[in-house]
């Protein structure tokens, strides 16, 4: 009986030290790629390793929780959750291993989603959707605090996936019938269009090294994605796919994109350089990724 009470009490130390190892590595970004996934049976999120070989749950809701965001110093993740039975979808911060989840706006039947850090990680910018009373659809941008003061429309703007730029600025995809990659100012002001053509061009982000522009678009029959440089020019299509792509992503160093397609019955993630190369399967049944880069 005392040498079981010793490998339980062995067990249980050990499971603990495992635990705190986790959180430690946490910290330290070990697990620098979050996204979203269904594996649970809910969409929640999780925290992967470079590789894709490890991953941890970080959230349980019995809603869905997705568009994870990492906050500049990688301490904090903004992201977006379901309530209503998916008529409300509001923005929420938490700790990188899931803890201190705090939820930051409450607006009851419209869509808050898209989040994301300014580079300070002072503000946070993210896409609103409803239907207004006269049943029109509205897509605006909003900003408001990191801890969800001061939520401010942002009124001369009108569209979602808002990004911020290293210099402040906000990249977003704008609302007309063919949806156009655009930058403004943090107040809206000065709006610059960098493409412009008759298809659905969406959800930009710009590269860590600030040079080029990651973003979707419809132009060649499907949903694939596509390069550009800052300005706009060059645009190259990098997935040639008779499915969709979404939701891409930069690796740290600029050198490669993760982007999401629905090839099965829910999205996967993969990975590729960005001139096209090397396209693999990174996670399965995943989508919404974020990979930390540190400033």
């Amino acid at each position: 009986m005392k040498t079981l009470l010793i490998k339980s009490s062995f067990l249980k130390i050990h499971f603990l030290i495992v635990i705190l190892m986790f959180f430690c590595s946490c910290s330290k970004n070990s697990y620098p790629i979050a996204y979203s996934s269904n594996d649970s049976g809910n969409k929640e999120i999780f925290l992967t390793d470079a590789n894709g070989k490890t991953k941890i749950k970080i959230t349980n809701y019995t809603g869905a929780d997705g568009y994870p965001d990492w906050s500049p110093d990688g301490k904090r993740i903004v992201f977006y959750a379901k309530y209503d039975s998916g008529n409300t979808w509001s923005v929420h911060t938490m700790n990188s291993d899931g803890t201190n989840r705090k939820r930051l706006t409450h607006v009851e039947n419209k869509w808050d989603s898209s989040p994301t850090w300014s580079p300070d990680g002072k503000k946070i910018a993210f896409a609103r959707e409803y239907e207004d009373s006269e049943g029109n659809w509205q897509e605006e941008i909003w900003i408001m605090n990191g801890d969800g003061s001061e939520q401010t429309q942002l009124k001369k703007l009108r569209g979602r996936a808002p990004c911020f730029m290293k210099d402040g600025r906000i990249l977003f995809h704008s609302k007309s019938e063919f949806n156009q990659i655009c930058i403004a100012d943090s107040d809206g002001r000065n709006i610059i269009t960098l493409t412009n053509n008759t298809f659905k061009d969406k959800a930009p982000k710009v590269s860590p090294d600030g040079k080029h522009i990651a973003f979707i678009s419809d132009r060649d029959g499907n949903q694939e994605v596509y390069v550009m440089n800052i300005d706009g020019s060059n645009q190259k299509r990098l997935t040639y796919n008779t499915v969709s792509d979404w939701d891409v992503c930069w690796s740290p160093d600029s050198s490669k994109l993760i982007f999401s397609s629905d090839a099965g019955e829910y999205l996967d993630l993969y990975i590729i350089n960005k001139d096209g190369t090397s396209i693999r399967k990174f996670i399965a049944n995943g989508l919404q990724a974020s990979w930390f880069t540190k400033n």
